[in-house]
């Protein structure tokens, strides 16, 4: 799908892809809004057609783009600065090729999600804290417009019939958006961004998430062929660690990756990555995360990593990783590693098959070998607060019996308001520690006997 193809479907207007008066309200006296619309309609006179020329690249049309209005702008506005010249430029070519005011906010490296609340406030992220951001829709209209441009370069649709959608930017960034009768306030959309580079377990040491201990216990468990389960509540930095972890997973294995919308970012040389699909407007075509599973079995993969479970899909994750497919990962939304294991016995409950709960927490127990839980702190932090075994063999079989690994310790609050506390291994040598010594890999004897420094956090060795 082309930009032309975009313009046409993201305008409701006839034969004019460039009129945006809709989205400039005309009751604005601003002058240069007025300037704004005259200059996007003097642009569609020149380019006319070319704007759907299948032979022009985004990149080649954008470029038509901006010489266009500098061109209409020299000669019509000599008042303005060039400054200010290229400012209109960009804000124009932005509403018409892009996605508006939110494009400075996507590039701003400090932002890291974006919550529109209607065309008339935007909130960012940064640093884990919200700030209401001076940009501004100009209309309900404008907003709209680009929803339907960011769905529809993915092949999906947003209408009163289909008024919520899940996404994807081509960065990778999560895109959510509601529109009415759903949305009661106009048009929501909220975009969690795609890091531009990988974060690494190095990044994560210092960022204060994991310690050097807990990061070689990880990776020697990935190494191992563990089933890892990653937990935590919204926005807690899950999708960030699983990507992590996966950078451990060996180069020559087969991974099959698996999510409603992409989001991984895996560098190994053999990745296959699927993607579930919406059902079309006929309400056919569903390919649902379950589907995928299901086929990824016969992909012959040596890992399976599923974005998130939140459905009867857990159970098709549970029997394959009961049947030879080990080293498998995800991630589910829970308070506590204790909640994890609950919502993955209701989840598989969710599936076609009606198995005693019994049945259930015995595959869970066979199947998941650890649950590594984040929390989102009051600070707007990210930290792992638990790494914990689910131990077999034990209790009366009735519960999913855990032995904890490593806890976070609390410490306090500095005058700043930063949470104050590490990481702390218990000291508990896991039960597979054998089976993994059985495979050369073999965890540090002095697990647990000490623990880092909360004030002097040092990079990964």
């Amino acid at each position: 799908m082309g930009i032309g193809d975009l313009l046409r479907q993201s305008t409701h207007h006839d034969g004019d892809p460039f009129d945006l008066g809709s989205t400039i309200n005309p009751n604005d006296t601003d002058p240069l809004s007025k300037l704004r619309l005259k200059a996007q309609r003097s642009l569609y006179d020149r380019l006319g057609s070319r704007v759907f020329d299948p032979n022009l690249s985004a990149e080649q049309l954008r470029s038509y783009v901006i010489q266009e209005l500098d061109s209409i702008l020299s000669s019509e506005v000599q008042q303005l600065s060039v400054d200010d010249r290229h400012e209109l430029v960009e804000t124009i070519s932005h509403d018409l090729l892009g996605l508006g005011p939110l494009e400075p906010l996507l590039k701003d490296q400090a932002v890291t999600e974006i919550m529109v609340n209607g065309n008339d406030s935007i909130y960012v992220e940064m640093a884990g804290r919200l700030y209401l951001s001076d940009s501004r829709f100009s209309t309900q209209e404008h907003l709209r417009q680009v929803i339907e441009r960011i769905v529809s370069s993915v092949g999906r649709r947003i209408d009163e019939s289909s008024p919520m959608v899940d996404a994807r930017l081509a960065d990778g960034s999560r895109v959510n958006a509601v529109i009415p009768p759903l949305a009661v306030d106009g048009p929501q959309l909220t975009i969690r961004k795609f890091a531009h580079n990988s974060i690494t377990a190095r990044d994560l040491i210092s960022f204060g998430t994991l310690t050097d201990q807990s990061v070689e216990l990880l990776e020697i468990c990935v190494k191992g062929k563990r089933n890892i389960l990653i937990s935590g509540g919204t926005g807690s930095g899950k999708t960030t660690l699983l990507n992590m972890v996966s950078s451990f997973i060996p180069d020559n294995e087969r991974i099959v990756t698996i999510e409603d919308a992409v989001e991984l970012q895996l560098n190994q040389r053999h990745v296959v990555r699927l993607e579930a699909r919406p059902p079309n407007v006929e309400g056919k075509g569903e390919v649902r995360i379950r589907d995928l599973v299901k086929n990824a079995l016969r992909m012959r993969p040596d890992r399976i990593v599923v974005g998130e479970v939140r459905g009867g899909e857990a159970l098709d994750m549970l029997q394959a990783m009961n049947t030879g497919h080990e080293g498998s990962l995800s991630t589910l939304h829970a308070n506590s590693p204790r909640d994890a294991v609950s919502r993955l016995e209701t989840m598989v409950m969710m599936s076609e098959l009606q198995l005693p709960m019994k049945v259930i927490r015995e595959q869970v127990k066979s199947a998941i070998d650890m649950i590594v839980h984040l929390s989102r702190m009051r600070d707007g932090t990210r930290r792992v607060t638990h790494i914990s075994e689910i131990v077999t063999g034990q209790g009366d079989g009735e519960t999913v019996n855990m032995s904890p690994l490593f806890e976070f310790k609390h410490q306090g609050f500095d005058p700043d308001g930063k949470v104050l506390g590490f990481l702390e291994p218990t000291g508990i040598r896991p039960d597979f520690a054998n089976e993994l010594a059985a495979h050369g890999l073999s965890i540090d004897q002095t697990l647990g006997q000490g623990a880092p420094d909360p004030f002097n956090i040092t990079g990964y060795r």
